[in-house]
């Protein structure tokens, strides 16, 4: 506790001393307070991803043998925990402590179906595409510059759609453009051809070049469009996310959903553009500037504009060519 007028920390707990360490301990005895609100786990996860703290090993115990009981909390309280964690700076950091702790099959299973098909172990510090997605997400965020939830479900879709089917860079690059611009087609391939950047080979969401031509590009970019929309169905089947893990006896069973319908169609409205076609109003963001008050609610074409962004970053980082 902070006395503003005496300008003196009264601390009876010993959190200075956690600071110091760089730990996150729980006041009472762990596998008392986690019992008592499992939401605790989920907030504990949250804390240590954005400052880069680690656990007291009471806690880390605890949030293990306690990982199942998050399921108690009902949809709304899911979201709105994915959402502190994912919108706020710190959603790459925060998926991988989620995988450390046992969470992420439980949260999001059709993601952590992805890390052990990966071969990510629990605490590996190698990368994908989706950790390196919400990294380049991370760089755009901070916790007073957040993103509307839209947007993180938006690029978990994208990433379930290259995983089902792996996309050529190119057919990534135009579909970022034409969600960018509203849906302006031939503007997208045009620029999107114009490409020099080298982009990453190792991501086996993406697939070898083609040399596609102009009508054997378009339908690529259209498959996209429709995989992705049908990703963000899926992520509001309960049946769908329930068989993610089937493959993995060992597996804790979750058939979690936290995506709202409000939530669902919101994200939806980002990529509808690109199968719709132009949209008339639409006017495109210009510039590298990010509005962080219409991004924080949801303005679609600033959410659009980042997660191009986002995309770009991660399939054709600048400094590729200096590696």
């Amino acid at each position: 506790m902070f006395d503003p007028y005496a300008n003196t920390i009264y601390d009876y707990v010993g959190g200075i001393k956690d600071i110091k360490k760089a730990k996150v301990r729980t006041i009472l005895p762990a596998s008392f307070s986690l019992v008592e609100d499992c939401a605790r786990i989920l907030r504990a996860i949250r804390i240590a991803a954005r400052l880069g703290f680690g656990f007291s090993r009471e806690t880390a115990r605890a949030i293990k043998h306690l990982a199942h009981s998050v399921l108690q909390l009902d949809m709304g309280r899911h979201l709105m925990e994915m959402n502190y964690m994912l919108a706020y700076g710190s959603a790459e950091p925060s998926l991988r402590l989620l995988w450390r702790f046992g969470l992420l099959e439980l949260l999001l299973p059709i993601q952590a179906a992805y890390f052990v098909c990966d071969g990510l172990r629990r605490r590996d510090k190698k990368s994908n595409m989706l950790l390196s997605l919400f990294s380049n997400l991370d760089k755009l965020l901070a916790p007073d510059r957040p993103c509307h939830s839209s947007l993180w479900v938006a690029i978990l879709a994208f990433h379930m759609a290259v995983l089902d089917k792996p996309r050529e860079p190119l057919v990534v690059a135009a579909f970022s453009l034409a969600v960018h611009n509203g849906g302006d087609m031939e503007e997208a391939i045009s620029i999107a051809r114009k490409i020099s950047k080298p982009h990453v080979t190792t991501y086996r969401e993406l697939s070898e070049p083609a040399n596609l031509e102009h009508k054997a590009l378009k339908k690529e970019i259209l498959e996209l469009g429709s995989s992705v929309n049908k990703a963000l169905s899926n992520m509001t089947d309960t049946y769908y996310v329930s068989r993610a893990m089937s493959s993995y006896p060992k597996a804790p069973y979750s058939d979690l959903v936290f995506v709202s319908l409000h939530l669902y169609l919101k994200a939806l409205k980002i990529f509808e553009c690109v199968n719709q076609g132009k949209e008339a109003r639409f006017v495109p963001k210009q510039g590298g500037n990010i509005n962080y008050e219409l991004l924080a609610i949801g303005s679609v074409q600033e959410v659009r504009h980042v997660f191009a962004r986002v995309v770009f970053d991660t399939v054709f980082p600048l400094d590729l060519g200096e590696t």
